[in-house]
Order: C-alpha cells, then structure tokens, then sequence
C-alpha cells in the first residue's frame, strides 16, 4: 500500500505514539485497531522525521512528521462456500444476517468449512479482516440458536461497531421457550459468569473467582403449566449467558442439552430476534426483527 503521512499539530502534541496513530487511523477509515497501531510502531514500521520509533509510548513534538505503510490485507485461509443466506440488510458498511439454526458462525479446530464465515466469502466481495481467522464477524449466535446478527465489510466498520457491543449500547432482543412455569411477569437476573470450575467449556453463575458481572432482563410473554415463552434481553454480553441465567433460575431453555438436559424441542428454543445499533458512517439508528420461527409457533400453539 502507499506510504501515508501526517504532521502532528500543536494540539497533539505530548500525546502517545499510538494513541495518535490509532486516532488517525480511525478518522481516516483505514480500519487499524490499536494493537494494528502498536504492532506497526514495535516492528519499526511508523517513523517520525524519517527515524524509525519502535516504543508506541513515545510521546510526540509538535510539528513531527509521522509517515506509516498500512499493511496489506491477508488473505483468509477459509474457503468461499455456496451457502444460502438471509440477508435482511446489506450496503457498503455491513450487512445483517438472519441466521438459521444449525449454522456454526465461524471456523474453529476440525470444523474449518460449512460455517457462516464461508457463507460471507462466498457471498460478499469485501469483509472485514481484524480477525484474520474471522472476517466480516463481530459478535456470535451459538450454532443452535437462529436470528439476527451484524457483518463488518470493512475494518473501520468493524471497529466501531465492536465498540458499540463493548459499550452495551447495542439493542438486542431475544425470545425463549424455557422449562417451567416462570413466577414473574418479569424480573433482572443479576449474576456473574465465568468459567464452570470442572467443565472448562461450559460457563457457570459463581459469586467467587474469575468472573464477570452479567445481567439479563426477561419478560414472561406466555406460559402454561409446563413451559414459558419469554422475550430476553441481554444487558452484557458474556459468552452463553441467557443460557446459563435461564439454568441459573431454574428455566432452562428448551432443547439446550449442555445447561439443561433436556430435549423438548428439535433444537435450542433460542432466536436473536430484533437487533439495533447505530450505523458507523451516517450515525444513523437502524432497527431490524425477524419473525419468529414457525416451529416456535407450533409449539406453543401446541403447549400454551
């Protein structure tokens, strides 16, 4: 790529090597993180004055020149597939998905095809690639549960949607059908998620050690004597966590076999859906749902 530079203006002066790139960067849309910036400024990638600085805590002078080489976007390993996708919005930004059930998100070990990240090689000419093993992904559905989710085509895109998710102030709705009858109309589950102390894949509520602080409000949409259906919304995003919190209370979600053992429903009665979140170039709020799906529609035709 071309050689980019800037002068450092007297406002900037003082500030961190990094920390002045990383802005740059951002208001330029070239989509580096800080830690892009900060591997560049320890490999002697970013010079000031024509002399390489290796120490991303440098702190700048006015009136440096500071020139950089972004670097090369790599190609994923992973290979495009033909995989057919719901694409509920799409434009030069991002695009949002409605995954269906059964669709692992992205590769891992000895599951390298078949997944989502496929999918989007195959179907959208540009990704994201903050994550070289996971371009275009922000955020995760689990395999099982179905709904929306939001792609980055590009690294600035990512960047700033990723500090939305970290922020919480990502709008996310879920529905449930859960074991039991719930007692509130609604209520907020309040409790900290981490590691479950012998299965090291699974998560666990624990008020000691490595933990988390999570919480959940629910509302109770239906329920009969055996079952509820609820609409979820997660305030945090820990990993698993309205499974876990449902477990945690005693309701698990049907058909989830790792925190509830129990198989009521063909798969995880768990959909992603309405999502909201503002657009990272016009700042825009853009909202999207989905329908919930029909086998939940029949269950509770069936059940409630």
């Amino acid at each position: 790529m071309q050689e980019l530079s800037f002068v450092v203006s007297a406002e900037e002066a003082k500030m961190r090597l990094d920390l002045l790139l990383a802005g740059y960067c951002c208001r330029s849309n070239l989509g580096l993180s800080r830690t892009a910036v900060q591997k560049l400024i320890t490999f002697g990638k970013v010079t000031l004055n024509s002399v390489p600085v290796n120490k991303p805590h440098h702190k700048v002078s006015a009136n440096d020149e500071v020139r950089f080489i972004p670097p090369e976007k790599e190609k994923p390993q992973m290979l495009p597939e033909e995989i057919e996708l719901e694409v509920v919005y799409e434009d030069d930004d991002l695009a949002v998905i409605n995954k269906q059930a059964g669709l692992v998100v992205h590769p891992a070990p000895g599951n390298r095809e078949h997944t989502l990240v496929n999918a989007l090689l195959g179907r959208f000419n540009s990704l994201s690639d903050i994550n070289k093993n996971r371009p275009g992904i922000i955020h995760r559905l689990d395999k099982e549960t179905s709904g929306l989710l939001v792609i980055a085509k590009n690294n600035a895109s990512h960047l700033k949607l990723a500090r939305q998710f970290s922020d919480h102030s990502i709008e996310r709705k879920y529905v449930a059908l859960v074991t039991g009858a719930v007692e509130f109309d609604e209520d907020v589950i309040e409790a900290p998620i981490g590691r479950h102390p012998l299965k090291r894949k699974d998560m666990s509520v624990s008020f000691s050690g490595n933990t988390r602080y999570a919480k959940t409000h629910y509302r109770t949409l239906k329920r009969s004597r055996n079952f509820s259906f609820l609409e979820l919304r997660p305030f945090t995003g820990r990993t698993h966590q309205l499974r876990v919190h449902m477990a945690f209370i005693g309701h698990p979600i049907l058909g989830d076999t790792k925190y509830g053992r129990n198989n009521a429903f063909p798969r995880m009665a768990l959909h992603a859906q309405e999502l909201g979140f503002v657009h990272p170039s016009t700042e825009k709020f853009l909202h999207f749902s989905s329908e919930i799906p029909p086998e939940f529609r029949d269950f509770i035709d069936k059940n409630f």
